[in-house]
């Protein structure tokens, strides 16, 4: 596989999980869609890092590394963003602590965090 197919594999996997992501937030699914929300900009990044660096990037989920890996032109408050982001993936996956999540994720939240998350996925599709 060529490095511009594992860049767009990165890309479409991403592209899927943002729509999934949507289709969650619509039906109320408000912890999953921050998951899957994380997810997007983890796999836009790590195309991104491949993209600028040609190397492989890190098996890591830390958005906040992999953004400043992949030399994105983040404001401050969009790399702050990224800390709280990257939270819904951790939390997401340990059941003793994905409750936490589902309480915090009110429909306020999410649609504060998910415009959010909307908004980094469309800087950085424009990116690639």
């Amino acid at each position: 596989m060529t490095e511009e197919e594992i860049i767009q594999k990165f890309k479409d996997s991403a592209d899927r999980n943002f729509i999934t992501a949507k289709d969650l937030y619509k039906n109320g699914h408000y912890d999953w869609a921050l998951f899957l929300g994380q997810l997007t900009i983890e796999k836009l990044l790590k195309g991104l890092i491949i993209k600028k660096t040609n190397e492989l990037p890190p098996f890591i989920h830390d958005l906040s590394k992999l953004s400043m890996l992949a030399s994105t032109p983040l404001s401050s408050e969009q790399t702050e963003w990224l800390i709280e982001i990257t939270l819904y993936h951790i939390q997401a996956r340990y059941d003793d602590i994905k409750y936490n999540l589902y309480k915090k994720a009110t429909k306020e939240y999410t649609k504060l965090w998910f415009l959010r998350i909307k908004e980094l996925y469309i800087l950085l599709c424009n990116l690639y």
